[in-house]
C-alpha cells in the first residue's frame, strides 16, 4: 500500500476502505507518512468529502490512535455534552453542574480556547485554586462522590487529531463537515462516556455559518455515534449573537453563577435547559424532554444546581465562596471602558464573531496555542438584538489588564447594527437530531 495511490484514489472521488484509511492515520501518527503527502489527502477529503462509512473508520482510526479513557469504575450512565465552539458559550459550566444535581455522571474532558472561541478549561482556571489535572483516579472518584468532574484533555488522547488538526489548520481544510466531524466525535468517543449531546453552533459567530451546513454536520456527527453503539443527540442552537451577556473567562463565570442561581439571561438559560433536558433523558433520570426539562428549570430555581456547582468547585481544590461573591473573588481587570449607542433605535444584529475577536485584543483568547490569557479581559454586553437603546446609551463595557486599544474598540463597535425597526426574534433553538 503506498500513499500517493491513496491520495490518488480519493482525488478522484473513490471511497476509500477501513484498512487504507487506517494505514494513513497510523503513518501520520508514526511519522512514516509526511506532512506534504497528508496535506495533499486533506485537500482532496476537503474537495471530494467522504461517504458514511470512510468517516467512520477515519473517526475510529484517530480513537485507536492513542489511549480511550475506562469510565467503567463509574457508576452509572456516563453522558458527556460537546459543543462546537462560539463567543459567550459557558454553557458546559452551567450544563454539567446542573445535570449532576439530578445524579446523572459528568465525566468530561475540555479544551483551552483559541482564537475567538473560549474554552472551558481557561474559564474554570479563572477560579483560584481550580485544579484541571485529575489523575485517572481522582478523575473516577471524584465523579462517583459528586456526579461531576471537568478536566483538561490527556497528552495522549487522540493525537492523530491533534497532528491533523494543526495541519488542516495551515491549509485551509479546516472547514470540511467529515473532517470536523471524526475530529469531534473521535475525542468524545476516547474519552469513555456511554452518550454524548452535542450542542452545534450556527450563525455568524460559529464554524457553520448556514443552518444547512449546521444540519449536515450535527447529521454526520450523530450517524458516527451510531455507527459504534454510542447514543448521540445533536442540538442546533444560535450563535449569530453572543450567548448571554458576557464574553471572556471570570466574567462568564460569573454569568454562570447567576444561570444557576435562577437569575440567567433567557436565551442562555433555555440552550442550557435544552442541553441538560436531553443529557438527563440518555442517563435514564427522565423519561421525556418535557418532562426533564420542567424538573430541571426547578432545579435552577431552588438553588440545588448552585449548590452542585460549589462542591465541584471545592472537590478540584478551587475556592467554593467564589459562587457566593465572584465579583470580589474573581479576576478583575485595571481597565475598563463603555462603548455608547451612536444613534437612538433598536439593535438589529451584534456580528458575534467580532465580538470574540475584540475580546480576544483584550487579552481574553489566544492568537496562538501557547499564548498566556487575561482571565480578567472580556466584554459584558448590556444589550441584545432587539433591546431599544437611547443615543449614548452604554452598549458593552471592555475588561482589560492591559490599555484598551482603539482597534479592540472599533471592532466592537462594528458588531453593533442600530436601526428604526424592532428586528425579528431570533431562534435560540433551531433543531434537534437524534
Amino acid at each position: 500500500m503506498r500513499m500517493v495511490d491513496l491520495i490518488q484514489k480519493k482525488r478522484d472521488g473513490h471511497p476509500l476502505a477501513k484498512e487504507e484509511i487506517d494505514f494513513i492515520i497510523e503513518g501520520f501518527t508514526g511519522g512514516s507518512i509526511p506532512d506534504y503527502q497528508m496535506s495533499a489527502f486533506l485537500m482532496a477529503v476537503y474537495f471530494q468529502g467522504m461517504d458514511a462509512e470512510e468517516t467512520t473508520s477515519l473517526t475510529m482510526a484517530m480513537v485507536n490512535s492513542g489511549d480511550v479513557m475506562d469510565l467503567s469504575g463509574i457508576r452509572g450512565v456516563k453522558v458527556d455534552k460537546h459543543s462546537t465552539g462560539g463567543v459567550g458559550d459557558k454553557t458546559s459550566l452551567i450544563v454539567g453542574p446542573l445535570v449532576a444535581a439530578v445524579g446523572v455522571p459528568v465525566a468530561k474532558m475540555s479544551g483551552r480556547g483559541l482564537g475567538h472561541t473560549g474554552g472551558t478549561i481557561d474559564k474554570l482556571e479563572s477560579i483560584a485554586g481550580f485544579n484541571v489535572e485529575l489523575t485517572e483516579k481522582e478523575f473516577v472518584n471524584q465523579v462517583n462522590e459528586h456526579k461531576i468532574a471537568i478536566v483538561s484533555q490527556t497528552g495522549n488522547l487522540t493525537p492523530a487529531d491533534k497532528k491533523l488538526y494543526a495541519l488542516r489548520d495551515v491549509t485551509a481544510t479546516v472547514s470540511s463537515i467529515p473532517l470536523i466531524a471524526s475530529s469531534i466525535m473521535s475525542k468524545k468517543i476516547a474519552s469513555g462516556a456511554d452518550a454524548v449531546v452535542l450542542d452545534v453552533k450556527v450563525g455568524s459567530g460559529a464554524f457553520m455559518k448556514s443552518l444547512p451546513a449546521a444540519r449536515e454536520l450535527a447529521e454526520t456527527m450523530v450517524r458516527i455515534g451510531k455507527g459504534v453503539n454510542k447514543k448521540t443527540i445533536a442540538v442546533i442552537t444560535d450563535m449569530n449573537q453572543p450567548l448571554g451577556y458576557a464574553v471572556g473567562n471570570a466574567n462568564e463565570v460569573m454569568e454562570a453563577v447567576q444561570v444557576l442561581g435562577g437569575r440567567g439571561e433567557a436565551g442562555l438559560t433555555r440552550v442550557c435547559l435544552t442541553v441538560a433536558a436531553h443529557m438527563t433523558v440518555a442517563g435514564g433520570i427522565y423519561a421525556g424532554f418535557d418532562q426533564a426539562y420542567a424538573a430541571l428549570a426547578g432545579v435552577l430555581q431552588s438553588g440545588r444546581a448552585l449548590t452542585k456547582f460549589k462542591q465541584f468547585i471545592q472537590a478540584q481544590g478551587g475556592n467554593p465562596a467564589v459562587v457566593d461573591n465572584p465579583g470580589e473573588l474573581l479576576p478583575r481587570a485595571r481597565y475598563q471602558a463603555q462603548l455608547k449607542s451612536p444613534a437612538a433605535g433598536y439593535v438589529q444584529s451584534i456580528v458575534a464573531e467580532q465580538v470574540g475577536t475584540a475580546a480576544m485584543l483584550l487579552g481574553a483568547g489566544r492568537k496562538t496555542k501557547n499564548e498566556p490569557i487575561d482571565h480578567a479581559a472580556g466584554i459584558t454586553l448590556q444589550k441584545k438584538v432587539g433591546d431599544k437603546v437611547e443615543y449614548g446609551e452604554v452598549l458593552a463595557y471592555l475588561h482589560s489588564n492591559r490599555e484598551i486599544t482603539p482597534r479592540a474598540m472599533t471592532m466592537l463597535s462594528e458588531s453593533f447594527i442600530i436601526g428604526t425597526q424592532r428586528p425579528e426574534e431570533l431562534p435560540v433553538v433551531y433543531d434537534v437530531i437524534e
